[in-house]
């Protein structure tokens, strides 16, 4: 019961009611944040501090910035919902701060806009290699199945756009990518499709910073090919994959297009079935289904694998000591 009082303590003041308002729409920075709110640095980081340990706001750091956006699990989202939906709709001051967090997104939209056409020209370079996009989709969305209720990890996420595709019929999507540049694409995507279920953070493929069977569904989109280490990529990715869980691989079959790594920095020409299919083994992973999509002269394919019973099962008891504790 007190946790619960001291929430509603924390949400007890009209300045943190309007930060729980902005921060429930989209992640923002501090300076986001007051530029909407208009207040002083100090006094916004003052309240988010408080938010932040009421369990009403969570914050993360990427690179320099840091961000905050209301949690998507735990009781402090069980309160805040119920919170916000006692804001009248009318209310001035909450009409103004929704004029100005359009701004800031209508701002993010135009340095998404001015990355996407400085590098257009390289991306529809690669793209023109191999068979369309709609149907490397199509054949993903199949291959995942019903998402309903899951949580997903697209590793090296990039633009957003599997989080796009595969986010709006789960629970929670997350994208992961050390591009900041990247990341702010994704970042538009994500709120022009309107997925507030759906989160990017910087982080590294190596060293996934989530434990061990969180999530149900792992995504690794045309990203081994850049990894110097793809078996410890892919290791990674099984490491935080539920039991019953899919790990789901798009990249090339191996290709002889050299300028691919002279030009766009491809460690890897391709991969070849028996390669990856080691490596899910290696990982504790039971290699399902492969599709190929050819193209000229790309060829895409989608491997996919799921846990062993026996890693399954290790992952259930490591789950059941660790709550015990």
């Amino acid at each position: 019961m007190e946790q619960v009082l001291a929430r509603l303590r924390a949400a007890a003041e009209a300045t943190r009611l309007r930060l729980l308002a902005i921060c429930a729409e989209c992640e923002l920075t501090v300076s986001e944040i007051t530029q909407i709110i208009g207040q002083s640095q100090p006094r916004v980081s003052r309240h988010l501090k408080l938010l932040c340990e009421a369990g009403l706001l969570v914050r993360f750091r990427e690179g320099t910035w840091v961000f905050y956006r209301t949690p998507h699990s735990g009781p402090g989202a069980d309160l805040v919902q119920p919170v916000l939906d006692l804001l009248p709709k009318d209310d001035e001051t909450l009409a103004l701060d929704r004029a100005r967090l359009d701004q800031v997104k209508a701002e993010r939209e135009k340095i998404a806009t001015e990355y996407f056409r400085a590098n257009a020209e390289d991306w529809d370079r690669i793209r023109s290699l191999h068979v369309d996009e709609a149907v490397v989709e199509k054949a993903l969305l199949e291959a995942v199945g019903d998402l309903t209720g899951g949580r997903i990890l697209d590793v090296g996420t990039g633009t957003g756009r599997i989080l796009e595709l595969l986010g709006r019929n789960a629970e929670e999507g997350v994208g992961v990518d050390m591009s900041r540049e990247m990341l702010a694409v994704a970042r538009a995507r994500l709120q022009r499709a309107d997925l507030s279920n759906c989160l990017v953070r910087q982080a590294d493929m190596y060293q996934l910073p989530y434990p061990g069977g969180m999530f149900d569904v792992v995504t690794l989109h045309q990203v081994l090919h850049f990894a110097e280490k793809p078996e410890a990529a892919l290791a990674e990715a099984a490491r935080v994959l539920a039991p019953g869980g899919k790990l789901v691989i798009v990249d090339f079959a191996q290709h002889e297009q050299e300028e691919l790594r002279e030009e766009h920095a491809h460690r890897r020409l391709g991969f070849d079935d028996a390669s990856i299919n080691d490596w899910f083994r290696a990982s504790g992973l039971e290699p399902g289904n492969v599709v190929s999509l050819p193209g000229k002269p790309l060829t895409v394919r989608i491997w996919m694998a799921r846990p062993t019973s026996a890693q399954a099962a290790d992952k259930v008891q490591r789950n059941s000591e660790k709550a015990a504790e």
